[in-house]
């Protein structure tokens, strides 16, 4: 088995700098509490954008898997899919890359 890396990058709705910040918060809360949840999950980090350039995604998720299926099971784990139900009103764009290590 092969380690995979997953990275997804999200733009996030927010009228002011409060409302974005409380959507990051919430993204970064969510993802951060599916830690120790799925199986062969080995590395998450969710690192917010500090350069404020116009092509910078606001939050960026890095996350580490034993496998190809582990990647192929946490799409379809009940915890991630709640995850993403509840931010599914807060991003605006989303981009990912997976890889094998």
């Amino acid at each position: 088995m092969r380690p995979v890396k997953h990275i997804v990058m999200w733009n996030l709705h927010g009228e002011t700098e409060h409302e974005r910040s409380a959507n990051i918060e919430k993204l970064k809360s969510a993802f951060e509490g599916l830690r120790n949840e799925i199986p062969g999950l080995l590395k998450l980090e969710i690192g917010v954008d500090f350069s404020k350039i116009d092509y910078a995604c606001d939050v960026v998720l890095y996350s580490e898997f034993d496998s190809m299926e582990a990647l192929q099971g946490y799409a379809t784990h009940p915890a991630h899919l709640r995850v993403r139900e509840e931010l599914g009103n807060v991003r605006t764009a989303r981009y990912q890359v997976d890889y094998f290590m």
